[in-house]
């Protein structure tokens, strides 16, 4: 089973992970709402269905607006009116097929300056039991094409389950994705959590893609994406 992005934050901010601020909405005045929570002045407008690639698909219908799942808002205004253009219309992207999902929620997030982008995953590795996790500087690319293109750009490090997770796990993480000075301590405590995260919610799949780093030098899960393990969903009635 998987989750929306919104939900996937509230889980990993439970855990310390650092996640943009945001809030869901189920409509355009609740949409309006959200963003005049948030400090601004730059809003996102996030699509929320289950199927990646969200930023650069398209809707069937016209009256969206002719832009993807994913928009920059610079004003409430153009959150209204994003919001109006795609609650209710159909999104297709390289994961849904022809058929496209129909949005019915959104998630306005508020904005942040972006300086590098990256990736990182985490899932269990089936031959040796031990959560992988997955990093590449490439990140906000499709991770299968980085993989066939520069495999070179990608690099896979093992959580040893007898120690769990330690500083220097962290430390060779953040090497691998060029990471420097206060990142690399950023980073650590990063994965710790995501560690976690992984581990107490019984997931099958974490997905960060992209880890940013901000112009101020700080590491933030600009998108999040959850799978879990379905022989442990009863543990796990409250997410939904």
């Amino acid at each position: 089973m998987n989750i929306h992005e919104y939900q996937a934050k509230q889980v990993l901010a439970g855990y310390g992970v650092p996640v943009a601020k945001g809030a869901p909405a189920f409509t355009p005045e609740e949409a309006v709402k959200a963003a005049q929570s948030l400090p601004g002045p730059v809003w996102v407008v996030k699509a929320q269905i289950h199927a990646g690639g969200r930023g650069k698909g398209t809707f069937k219908e016209s009256a969206a607006g002719g832009k993807g799942g994913v928009r920059i808002a610079k004003s409430i205004d153009e959150v209204k009116a994003n919001a109006q253009q795609m609650l209710g219309k159909t999104l297709v992207t390289v994961q849904t097929g022809a058929a496209g999902r129909v949005v019915k929620r959104l998630y306005i997030e508020d904005g942040c300056d972006i300086g590098r982008e990256l990736y990182l995953s985490a899932l269990v590795d089936r031959a040796t039991s031990r959560v992988s996790f997955i990093v590449s500087t490439e990140g906000g690319m499709d991770i299968e094409k980085v993989a066939h293109d520069t495999p070179d750009r990608i690099f896979t490090h093992a959580i040893d389950p007898k120690t769990g997770c330690t500083p220097a796990d962290g430390r060779r993480i953040a090497a691998a994705l060029k990471l420097e000075g206060d990142q690399v301590e950023q980073c650590a405590r990063l994965i710790d959590s995501l560690y976690k995260a992984f581990l107490d919610k019984d997931m099958s799949l974490l997905e960060i893609n992209p880890l940013v780093v901000t112009k101020a030098g700080k590491l933030l899960c600009l998108d999040a994406k959850i799978n879990f393990d379905d022989n442990a969903l009863f543990r796990h009635k409250h997410v939904a």
